[in-house]
């Protein structure tokens, strides 16, 4: 596992497909490396250890898509890359994936060269604010200073809500999420504006994270999930069917621990999830068994969220009666069938 960190990038979004972008994974092969690009250290979703490990919700989504392509989870270069040149980093080449709490908008769809696979969190814009201000509701924010990360939905968001409701706010913003952790704890702005998740995440990094609470209301709508390059729609499905093959395993009860034995089960699903049946891979580019090799690695869809951001974690998201459990389980967590 290897990282580079991107600080700027020369070229520019364009708005058609590179020529070669259908060529991804045959470079990835070739490269015997996943360029996987996350964001800035952040509990939860991509955490970087003092020994350079990452870990993370996200990152297992990059370590999935590595255990289906070389039936080992760490051929990864993880690239941490701000809001603010992370679309271009991708479209450049630089990564190979996105795979960073990115919000799915049709601008984003449809304008800036690129594809989302699958969403695997169901989100929302909150605010957090320190728990001696007495602030009970966004709605009691008329008139105060909020950051923002710069170059988001979530400015674009914060603008909406202020104006829909008659209020006035100043921004103060900044791409590097770090800096504006800082502003927010060292009392340069009153409330601090993010995904609940981020939220959550960045907080329980706090020194006291019971001296901040979040407020009730949701004020978006973010539907988060990996992304890659528009063009090469091989490589799009790969990653896509990745996502939904965790999904699909967690329906089914396959786990990181009883995979090995699943292998041997007489259930049609279960067969041609897990490559006994069929083929589902060959049209992948991927060996049979590739859904085999990612469970192994990284477990289910439920295992990933509870592991990094589930109640039981320092970040405490219940999944539980939310929009982020299975179908199966009253949320919308709901995969395509592998047949």
């Amino acid at each position: 596992m290897r990282f580079i960190a991107i600080t700027s990038c020369a070229l520019m979004l364009g708005a058609g497909a590179p020529a070669f972008a259908q060529a991804t994974l045959a470079n990835v092969q070739e490269r015997g490396m996943l360029n996987c690009q996350v964001g800035l250290p952040t509990p939860g979703f991509y955490a970087l250890a003092d020994d350079g490990t990452w870990s993370g919700m996200d990152v297992d989504m990059c370590r999935a898509v590595s255990a289906a392509i070389f039936g080992d989870p760490d051929m990864v270069e993880y690239q941490s890359v701000t809001s603010a040149v992370r679309f271009t980093a991708l479209a450049n080449s630089e990564s190979d994936m996105l795979s960073r709490t990115t919000t799915w908008t049709a601008v984003r769809d449809t304008q800036l060269g690129l594809d989302f696979t699958a969403v695997n969190m169901y989100d929302g814009q909150g605010f957090l604010v320190p728990a001696d201000s007495g602030i009970t509701s966004a709605l009691e924010l008329d008139g105060a200073t909020i950051c923002v990360l710069t170059g988001t939905t979530t400015e674009l968001n914060l603008a909406d809500f202020f104006r829909a409701n008659g209020m006035t706010f100043t921004p103060v913003t900044n791409e590097n999420v770090n800096v504006l952790i800082e502003t927010y704890l060292g009392s340069g702005c009153d409330a601090y504006t993010n995904d609940k998740s981020g939220l959550a995440a960045r907080r329980s990094a706090f020194p006291d994270p019971t001296a901040h609470v979040m407020l009730p209301e949701t004020i978006s709508k973010e539907p988060l999930g990996p992304v890659v390059r528009q063009g090469d729609d091989a490589w799009a499905n790969l990653v896509r069917w990745v996502i939904y093959g965790m999904m699909n395993a967690e329906e089914l009860g396959i786990t990181q621990a009883n995979v090995a034995e699943m292998t041997a089960s007489a259930d049609p699903n279960i067969a041609r999830l897990l490559g006994t049946e069929g083929n589902i891979g060959e049209g992948l580019g991927l060996s049979a068994d590739f859904m085999v090799n990612v469970i192994s690695a990284v477990g289910n869809y439920g295992e990933i969220y509870e592991r990094h951001v589930g109640a039981d974690t320092p970040i405490g998201i219940p999944r539980d009666g939310t929009l982020n459990a299975l179908w199966t389980n009253g949320g919308i967590m709901y995969a395509p069938p592998f047949r």
